[in-house]
């Protein structure tokens, strides 16, 4: 049973790549998915912990699809560098052969630094290139990006999820953001904590979703998911008006005005007295 090393990015949920994972598994391959992280674009900080588990939730979304074709597959975040990130995990365990996901040619900085014939000169091993355009074929399932703090576990969040999770023709996918407290030195410990209360309520009911922390600002960490992933729509869940900082500050329509996605906002109610 062969070891395919799957390299991606931006590109891990294509249809292309992810159809030829497809074929590899029925050929009885296993995988191990690197993904490496990735600088975001937007706020004046950069966050260690939201930089890597943005690549954290793209692997384990594609993990996620291996091994529901049946076949063994695992991942890590990688290297920022992607032909390090290769290497690290070729040299830690045994691959038979390396799959490379890419934008088109002409948009790939991957291609333009030569990664293939690299990768191929100092493993040994064959090196296939996937080229996978998102833009022109889009994804085979839908991504919501949910975006909550101190709302993430409450019900009318979760049955939305939910009822979500029925509409549409497409399979859905959820990743889950839930905005750092940098003025506590718990924030990081209790933004992980809520995620994980919501993950384990739609695990529950089979709904596929990952989960991070992202920027205190929720704008920024809105924006740099957008950069992250390939984004569908989005779902803003804020405390009532009144309560929620958030809706004070019109998050909803600044997100409607520069993402240019589809967003909803629902309110929720608990128990809590700060926070969005």
């Amino acid at each position: 049973m062969p070891t395919v090393l799957i390299l991606a990015n931006e590109t891990i949920a294509g249809g292309a790549l992810l159809n030829r994972i497809k074929e590899r598994a029925e050929e009885g391959s296993r995988f191990f998915v690197v993904v490496p992280q990735t600088r975001p674009r937007h706020g004046n900080v950069i966050y260690d912990d939201v930089v890597r588990d943005s690549a954290q939730v793209r692997m384990e979304l594609a993990v996620e699809y291996i091994r529901d074709l049946g076949a063994v597959g695992d991942g890590e975040v990688g290297d920022a560098d992607p032909f390090n990130a290769a290497m690290d995990a070729f040299r830690a365990q045994p691959i038979d052969e390396i799959i490379v996901g890419t934008k088109p040619v002409n948009t790939s900085s991957w291609t333009k630094r030569d990664i293939i014939e690299r990768l191929e000169d100092e493993t040994g091993v064959p090196v296939e290139h996937v080229i996978v355009d998102i833009d022109k074929d889009g994804l085979p399932f839908d991504v919501t990006l949910v975006v909550a703090n101190l709302t993430s576990a409450a019900p009318e969040l979760v049955e939305r999820l939910k009822a979500m999770a029925e509409e549409g023709s497409k399979p859905k996918r959820y990743v889950l953001i839930v905005p750092q407290d940098v003025t506590s030195g718990e924030g990081v410990r209790e933004a992980r904590q809520r995620g994980r209360r919501l993950l384990a309520s739609l695990d529950d009911s089979g709904i596929i979703a990952a989960g991070m922390i992202g920027d205190p600002d929720p704008y920024t960490a809105i924006m740099n998911a957008v950069q992250y992933f390939y984004v569908h729509d989005i779902l803003i869940s804020t405390l009532p008006e009144g309560s929620s900082q958030w809706v004070a500050d019109k998050l909803v329509d600044r997100v409607r005005d520069s993402a240019h996605l589809p967003v909803e906002h629902i309110e929720a109610h608990v128990n809590e007295t700060a926070g969005a």
